[in-house]
Formats: C-alpha cells, structure tokens, sequence
C-alpha cells in the first residue's frame, strides 16, 4: 500500500466453510489413482493454513507441502501459491468466482485458470476481472507427501538413510503430518511465519519470484564468476529457475542488510523487512536498489511477488 493510501474500494470476502465431494470433473488420471481422490471446497474467507492443517488432519495428501503461508484461500489461485515442491495448481480443480464484466457467479476449471509459475488469469491477463468465492481442491485419500524439494530432503536425510532408500521418500515412511511439521520448522527457522516476537517476520514473505532464464544463462554466469556451479531446478529443457536469495546474494546484498527503515531479513535473504517505522517509500528504494544490482551483475530482472497498491 501506497504512503499517500488508496482511493477505492477494498472487499474483505468473509465467507467460510469447507465442504466435502463436489462434482467438479476430476483430472485425467488413471482408474486407480481416481478412486482414491476426494474433492474438498474451502470457501475464499477460510485460513489458509488452518485449511492445510484440516486436510492433512483427514488424511489427505496434495498440499501439505504449503503449510504455514499467512492468507486465505482465496488468495492461493491468484498467485498459484507454491513452496517448497508444490503448487495449488496441481490439486485445484474448480474456482467458483462473481466475474464482475457480466454481474453473475462463474464456475472456472483448472484449464481456465492459466495456471504457471506464480501466475493465473486472476493476476495477469485478467486482473481485477474477477473475486474468489471458493476453490475446490482434489486431493489424495491415505496418498503420501511430496518430498521433493532440496530442504525437506535434507530435514529428512536421516530418516531416509535409515530406510536405505537414498532420498527415495515414498520407502522412508514420511507422514503427511510429519512433513507438515518439517516444513513449519523450516520456515520458522527462516523467520517466515507470522511470529509477533520474531522482528524478521513482519514481511510480505518471499519478496521476489524465482527467476526462470535459458539454460545458456547459467553457462554465462559460470564463465563470468569463473564458478563450477550455479544453484538451479531445472523446469524445461531449455529453461531454468535459479534462486532469486542466491542472485540477491552474489549482488552484493547480505542477511540484515539495512537502507533507512527497511532491511533484508537476518534470517532469509528473499524476505525484506520493516525495522520499525518503514515507509512504502522506503521499501520500494530498497526493492529498486536490489533489482538494479541483481539486473547490473548478471542481466536478470528480479519480479517482485507483492502487489502493490496505490501507486502511479
């Protein structure tokens, strides 16, 4: 939000509850896999991580990995919300919405949706066309969790070894709740969860998206800082995502780095943070100062992940 404000309207949509069998159409997907799938609507005012915590509670696997991300539901096909392996984009099956062109409550499928990476038609081609009013998920009865992302891995190494398995999650016996509870600490560890002692966690959390560039890119990065490796996931065979802390970082721009009142979490580089009295201003000089570092370094421009609001 703008210092100045913002002229306009603000809806706070309050509806709750959570619901049990719809009959949105299921994905393709084999006959066995079908019948253990259950679809579950969670109307857009419901806690978000409270809605985590319900499923995993009943059982039910496909966004477990999402756990301890502040917001609503409503907000998770908007961005499709992801971390740490996951994204709603798997799991969502149907997006009740008011589409405010024609006045009147549409039903949208995944497909409709245009779901990629940290983006939907709710925040792009059709932005401010339409209000969540529920999104229907479906979900794994008794399916395991999705260990895939380097740090779960890592929480879990232990038990893995234990289990022989090199890293092969679905023979360690990893629980939904046991995975839950490791990426909460996880993010606890990074100061990403709401915590009113914890001064690193007044954030919009992750402030930047993880940038997606040519594989020829990480080449040239190689080259230029005469470097053996660059950290990456691969997401294509011509395309890559490197780690937007790691880019920050090599830019020059370290854990409780400072500029006025703004700063950059002492606990995650990705998070900038309010120290007491920081100003939109402020904040925007930081978040221009970083991307003009991170753009002069290696020629990528860092997308922020917030929107903002009331600014020309």
């Amino acid at each position: 939000m703008a210092d100045k404000g913002f002229d306009g309207l603000v809806l706070h949509i309050a509806l709750k509850g959570i619901s049990m069998g719809t009959q949105a159409p299921l994905p393709a997907m084999s006959a066995s896999a079908r019948k253990n799938r259950v679809h579950i609507t969670a109307q857009a005012g419901e806690d978000w991580d409270a809605f985590v915590e319900y499923c995993v509670m009943r059982g039910l696997a496909g966004i477990e990995c999402l756990s301890g991300i502040p917001g609503f539901v409503g907000g998770t096909p908007v961005q499709n919300v992801g971390a740490y392996g996951q994204e709603v984009s798997e799991t969502i099956v149907g997006v009740r919405c008011f589409d405010r062109s024609i006045a009147k409550v549409v039903e949208l499928t995944n497909a409709d949706c245009g779901f990629s990476y940290r983006a939907s038609i709710f925040n792009t081609s059709m932005r401010d066309r339409f209000v969540v009013l529920s999104v229907t998920y479906s979900l794994t009865q008794g399916g395991r969790p999705k260990i895939v992302y380097k740090d779960l891995k890592d929480y879990f190494a232990e038990k893995l070894r234990a289990a022989k398995s090199s890293y092969n999650w679905q023979d360690a016996g990893v629980t939904l709740k046991q995975a839950r509870d490791a990426v909460l600490r996880i993010r606890a560890a990074k100061s990403m969860v709401i915590d009113e002692n914890d001064p690193n966690s007044q954030s919009a959390g992750s402030f930047f998206k993880n940038p997606i560039v040519p594989t020829e890119t990480i080449d040239e990065i190689k080259k230029n800082m005469q470097i053996d490796d660059v950290p990456h996931f691969p997401v294509s065979k011509a395309n890559a995502k490197i780690p937007a802390a790691w880019l920050i970082e090599q830019a020059g721009f370290r854990k409780g780095f400072q500029l006025g009142n703004a700063g950059i979490s002492t606990r995650h580089t990705l998070a900038i943070v309010n120290r007491g009295g920081a100003s939109a201003k402020e904040i925007l000089s930081l978040k221009y100062l970083i991307q003009t570092e991170v753009a002069a370094k290696f020629g990528i421009e860092l997308q922020p992940e917030p929107v903002f609001i009331g600014f020309e």
